[in-house]
């Protein structure tokens, strides 16, 4: 029997005979292809959905104040609704509670201080703006209904234009850029809706009371709910930037002299971490700023110091990746040559990357150990002079003799002179090596120094000279004065 296309599918059986075999309904092959096609759409779906979860799950595992940061935000909202579930709440508020809740979704923030910001710039705005927009619609009011709308969108487009302006100000864009906003936009609904509404005081009153009980219900659950402040988080960042550096450095000489495996290089990457933290260091100052006084920070705690830190990090850093590119060069220097400047660029590298953690050490546990700190610079310097002097002796590796015989016996066709190509990748090595050591006791170490002053860093107590000690000094000179004093008198 023959299909549609006109053809036969016959099979030879045993004594010779054929058989024809009858297909089966193309109908019945779509509706095969098309359950496969579903069933595999359907695997693939459950697949993403659990690669999806079990990401958040890690994620939630690493870092559980972030799981805690979602719960403290549904927290937030579930009390704020109850303005609008409660006759009594609902009554005293009114129909603008809605305010409260926009303004829970919009303020809430991961730290306190991003939450202290968005929450005092919204509310400031919102006074300043609602203030204003009440004192030029009673002027317009009174200055008659056909000066009223030209006076209200003059003002409204002069206040806007500067605002915006101001937005452009470092300063202002630093610390009030949301207020800015909110200040444009609250201005813009009351002027706006007040030249159609009767009852504009009534209506700013609601709004403002509704916008002020979700900042304050923000603030409380933000600071007393399992919270995350920005201080903190800069000042562990900070540190954690520095031991990467270090990390780098010494995985970088490492590798460069052929002493490097596995974890040495994914360490050599931490470098780029620094150089991206720009942003986030930024935004924790600021934010850092607007936090009371918890912990060990006290409110005027120098936040500042810690974006100079950053800064000098980073000019290490640089230093670092210039390093690295060093590693992929065309250009082999002689293992002799290298094997002259290995112990001191090894020296080097790791006396530089003692400093950069005892730098860290001192952030972290804010003791100032000077003795400690000294010590490491000074074997940083020595290590540098050392590097320094095995460049100077150079030159007289570059001219090499074929055999060991003395130099007044060796003629000048025994004399192999090595090209100057051959040195330079290794010269440049040491240079940038010696590079960045130079900033970081130039930047980093002052930097630290700064913020230690700044910050009232304690002392530890093998470097604190107690009073006791002076005053039984002071009474042991007493002493033997009046011993000397009598033998003079016997």
């Amino acid at each position: 029997m023959a299909n549609k296309n006109g053809v036969e599918w016959s099979i030879r059986m045993g004594d010779g005979s054929s058989m024809v075999l009858e297909s089966e309904p193309e109908s019945k092959y779509r509706m095969m292809r098309l359950w496969d096609h579903f069933k595999g759409l359907v695997i693939q779906f459950v697949i993403r959905v659990w690669m999806f979860l079990k990401k958040a799950w890690d994620l939630g595992v690493d870092d559980p104040r972030k799981f805690f940061h979602c719960l403290k935000v549904g927290v937030a909202l579930m009390l704020v609704s109850l303005f609008y579930y409660m006759r009594p709440l609902y009554d005293g508020v009114g129909g603008s509670s809605i305010w409260a809740v926009m303004t829970v979704v919009v303020v809430f923030e991961y730290t306190v201080g991003g939450t202290l910001y968005k929450c005092l710039n919204r509310m400031c705005a919102t006074f300043l703006a609602g203030l204003l927009a009440l004192g030029i619609h009673w002027i317009a009011s009174q200055s008659g209904h056909h000066f009223e709308p030209y006076i209200m969108g003059i003002s409204l487009f002069l206040l806007a234009s500067a605002t915006t302006f101001s937005r452009f100000i470092p300063v202002v864009k630093a610390r009030f850029d949301y207020g800015c906003t909110i200040f444009i936009l609250t201005y813009s609904l009351v002027s706006i809706s007040g030249y159609r509404v009767d009852h504009l005081i009534q209506i700013a009153h609601e709004r403002l009371s509704t916008i002020i009980i979700g900042t304050c219900l923000c603030i409380m659950t933000s600071i007393l709910v399992f919270p995350v402040w920005a201080g903190l988080e800069l000042h562990l960042l900070i540190p954690r930037n520095m031991e990467k550096i270090a990390q780098s450095l010494d995985c970088c000489v490492a590798d460069y002299f052929g002493h490097d495996n596995e974890e040495s290089k994914k360490n050599l990457q931490g470098y780029k971490c620094v150089l991206n933290s720009k942003a986030s260091e930024e935004s924790m100052a600021n934010f850092a700023r607007w936090e009371p006084a918890h912990g060990d920070f006290n409110f005027r705690h120098p936040w500042k110091n810690y974006l100079k830190i950053g800064m000098s990090s980073r000019s290490c850093a640089y230093c670092i990746e210039t390093l690295t590119s060093c590693l992929d060069s065309k250009n082999q220097v002689p293992e002799s040559i290298k094997k002259h400047l290995e112990s001191a660029c090894m020296n080097l590298s790791t006396s530089s990357s003692n400093v950069i953690r005892e730098l860290a050490t001192t952030i972290s546990t804010m003791t100032r150990s000077t003795m400690k700190i000294n010590m490491a610079v000074e074997d940083m310097r020595n290590a540098i002079l050392e590097l320094q002097n095995d460049i100077k002796s150079l030159p007289d590796l570059l001219i090499q003799p074929l055999d060991h015989k003395e130099k007044n016996d060796v003629v000048l066709s025994e004399i192999t002179v090595m090209s100057l190509l051959e040195v330079i990748p290794l010269v440049s090595f040491a240079s940038l090596l010696i590079e960045t050591a130079s900033r970081i006791e130039e930047n980093m170490v002052k930097t630290v120094e700064e913020l230690a002053e700044s910050g009232k860093f304690k002392q530890p107590k093998s470097e604190v000279k107690p009073k006791h000690n002076q005053t039984t000094n002071k009474i042991n000179v007493s002493d033997e004065e009046n011993m000397t004093a009598q033998v003079q008198g016997v």
